[in-house]
């Protein structure tokens, strides 16, 4: 997409060298961002993860802060929220700490920034969506205390679908994609979208799955949050994914409380550039209507914070393709443990790359513009408040 309104602009320098931000794995991934946190003089903390990567290799939730802890403002930006998507989240967090213009602007505008890299490590490193729990991260913020699992939020749709979605078999038959043929010709492809990936919490094998309880990722996050967050006054997040919309586009997709006065803060401060706040509630957006979205922990955790916040959404490839995928990855997920021949499994890896991450100069350079720009945009927000 070329650059126009909302794209903001880099420098010359930056704008030429868009790819080096970006890393084929997450151990590259992380190695790149905690040299950019030593570099631009952040405090740097560490939550180790559980499990090792798909390399052996440590994971964690790794958190780089610049800005002392007296700033009554405080910028959150996040990446791999869904695993796989944070080749291009990382990428976007190494060049915003790798900008000295940047973070004077934020030293200038009094807000601390707060980068917490992977969010979902284990997804990242193996090339999933979902977390080692396999669960949607970004549907896993529902109260589960004195919830059983009739109780939780309801997915009729997904229901219908789920033996369809995740088959018996790998390719799918015939049989299946026309019985979803025929599903989305009568409730129509919003309807269809929003049955799969609105979250679901009755099918643990599934896409797009809440969980029976919190992920380490969501206690981790929190954690963070109640750290970092406790004592300020104003609080923006950005958290950066992929997979949605025109190839290259970012959609900053309002996500807060859906009351009309931080809606309408967060479309003052991200359309001062001339963009578009979309919004999952008012069918604005090119996302589903959701449950237990991401952007509650900072509602539960910083309460007594102003909090506005969006998700940069970036195109890929198309919905069908990032559909195939999902499946694919879940369908090799469900098999029992060694039953599924390596390069099988590598296919699906491959896939879920190729769905969330486009690895092309083009397509970089795209992403780093307008992630900057957002970026600035929550500054300049934040020092008016």
């Amino acid at each position: 997409m070329a650059e126009g309104p909302g794209a903001g602009a880099l420098s010359p320098a930056l704008h030429m060298d868009a790819d080096h931000h970006f890393a084929p794995s997450y151990r590259a991934a992380r190695r790149l961002f905690l040299d950019a946190s030593g570099a631009a003089g952040a405090t740097v903390q560490t939550l180790a993860h559980p499990l090792p990567g798909a390399e052996g290799e440590a994971l964690a939730m790794d958190v780089a802060r610049v800005g002392g802890f007296d700033l009554p403002r405080l910028l959150v930006i996040s990446s791999a929220c869904h695993g796989v998507e944070g080749h291009c989240g990382s990428g976007v967090q190494h060049a915003l700490l790798g900008n000295p213009g940047f973070l004077q602007e934020a030293q200038a505008a009094g807000v601390a920034l707060l980068f917490v890299h992977a969010l979902n490590p284990h997804g990242f490193s193996h090339s999933r969506r979902v977390t080692h729990e396999g669960v949607d991260l970004n549907r896993n913020f529902i109260a589960f205390e004195g919830l059983d699992g009739l109780h939780r939020p309801a997915n009729t749709g997904y229901d219908a679908l789920a033996h369809l979605l995740v088959p018996p078999t790998w390719p799918p038959s015939e049989e299946n994609e026309a019985a979803l043929q025929a599903y989305t010709q009568q409730h129509g492809e919003r309807g269809f979208q929003q049955a799969v990936s609105g979250g679901q919490y009755r099918h643990p094998l599934g896409l797009f799955y809440g969980g029976s309880g919190p992920t380490w990722s969501r206690l981790a996050i929190e954690r963070v949050l109640r750290q970092h967050g406790a004592g300020v006054q104003q609080l923006a997040w950005i958290d950066l994914h992929t997979g949605l919309g025109p190839s290259g586009h970012g959609e900053r997709i309002f996500a807060a409380p859906a009351d009309a006065q931080t809606l309408a803060r967060a479309r003052a401060w991200w359309q001062a550039d001339g963009g578009v706040v979309t919004a999952l509630h008012d069918g604005s957006s090119s996302a589903s209507q959701i449950s237990g979205m991401l952007w509650q922990a900072a509602r539960d955790s910083c309460p007594r914070a102003e909090y506005t916040g969006i998700a940069l959404e970036y195109g890929t490839v198309s919905l069908a393709q990032t559909l195939w995928a999902l499946r694919f990855d879940h369908w090799c997920a469900a098999q029992p443990p060694g039953t599924v021949p390596a390069d099988t499994r590598e296919a699906a890896r491959s896939a879920m790359r190729e769905a969330f991450y486009t690895d092309t100069p083009l397509w970089k350079q795209q992403i780093v513009t307008q992630g900057l720009a957002a970026a600035r945009l929550a500054l300049a927000g934040l020092s008016q408040a």
